[in-house]
């Protein structure tokens, strides 16, 4: 039964109540009362104050059981959909397999949750033919990149190769270096929405990380002439993948001197307190417009079109940074600054570090 066949039968019934108990009383107080009051010899009560009775005992409790019956049968009603709304706000790309839960009177949100299911069944089997098409597409890629490349590399040693053309094969070598990187980051996030990379979970000393990252940050920074400056470095612990963590922090690292302006700076900075590890990255350059902040994270973005066209990008590091960050129950935050000063803070849930034991 629907919710609209529910409240109008309840509306319906209590209306033929209100109309049946209704006549009753007046036909009780006008007729059989007042002909006892007759036979009895008692005066007679205006016929205004029985209406008003009849009213008083008779209309206003049925009114009332209407309204607050009619609004427990809606709030009953609709507690379905209200369960529903916060299942479809928890949907994600990767629980759309997840089935909603259904009613079963086969109601209006008992339809809905069907519909729902439904489309989200067809939105399933988009996504997966897009994983599967990524993952084919970047596998197939990687076997004409590396002999593309290896066939550059042979013709630039070549000894007939003037300078000229070694410096055409560089190029080409870099624009083939920077496809392979694609490929990779592609075929990478493809398994990540098909659930196949799995992460370890073991201690790792998260300030050690963080000064290779510095090091490694001075040598991509030298070609700009960016100064790289370490703040504070605590020693801290963290339960995690200890690849991935150095690829996020290297990621971090190129997107920070990318989109530095020359002779500009970068700050490292890693502390600790009671609800976790912070670590912020800030970056002098142009900067990301507030409006387009929020955007960031999203794959193939990629801010430099509007505030640094020379930086060279696909628009995927951020997105694999989110995704390490996440699979870490952390959380990242990018904070462009009104002084063209631009930070990424990352915070990570907190170990207690392994300090060695001294012995005797």
């Amino acid at each position: 039964m629907t919710i609209r066949q529910r409240l109008t039968l309840w509306y319906g019934g209590v209306l033929l109540l209100v109309v049946v108990l209704t006549a009753a009383m007046m036909y009780f107080e006008l007729i059989v009362e007042r002909g006892w009051r007759e036979a009895e010899g008692e005066p007679h009560v205006p016929v205004t104050q029985e209406i008003a009775e009849v009213v008083a005992y008779c209309l206003l409790p049925l009114t009332l059981v209407a309204v607050c019956g009619g609004w427990w049968l809606l709030q009953r009603s609709l507690r379905p959909l209200e369960q529903l709304v916060q299942d479809v706000e928890q949907r994600r790309a990767d629980n759309l397999s997840r089935q909603l839960p259904r009613t079963g009177n086969r109601d209006e949100v008992d339809r809905l949750t069907e519909a729902l299911n439904l489309s989200h069944a067809r939105l399933e089997d988009s996504f997966r033919r897009v994983r599967e098409f990524t993952l084919g597409a970047s596998h197939e890629l990687r076997t004409p990149l590396a002999v593309i490349h290896g066939e550059i590399e042979t013709a630039m040693n070549s000894p007939g190769t003037s300078p000229e053309q070694r410096e055409m094969f560089a190029g080409l070598l870099d624009e083939i270096q920077r496809l392979t990187r694609i490929v990779a980051d592609l075929s990478l996030l493809a398994k990540v929405d098909a659930g196949r990379v799995s992460l370890e979970a073991l201690p790792v000393r998260l300030d050690e990380l963080v000064r290779e990252s510095f090091g490694d940050a001075q040598i991509l920074a030298q070609a700009r002439e960016v100064s790289v400056s370490l703040g504070p470095c605590e020693a801290t612990s963290i339960l995690g993948d200890r690849h991935r963590i150095r690829q996020l922090l290297l990621a971090l690292a190129d997107n920070a001197v990318k989109y530095n302006h020359p002779g500009g700076r970068i700050e490292y900075g890693l502390t600790a307190d009671r609800e976790g590890v912070v670590l912020v990255i800030g970056n002098t350059g142009k900067g990301v417009p507030p409006e387009l902040v929020p955007r960031v994270f999203d794959r193939f973005f990629r801010a430099n079109q509007e505030c640094n066209p020379e930086a060279e990008g696909s628009g995927l590091g951020l997105s694999i940074a989110k995704w390490i960050v996440e699979s870490h129950q952390g959380s990242i935050e990018f904070i462009a600054g009104h002084d063209g000063y631009t930070r990424v803070r990352v915070r990570f849930p907190r170990i207690p570090a392994v300090e060695p034991r001294a012995d005797g």
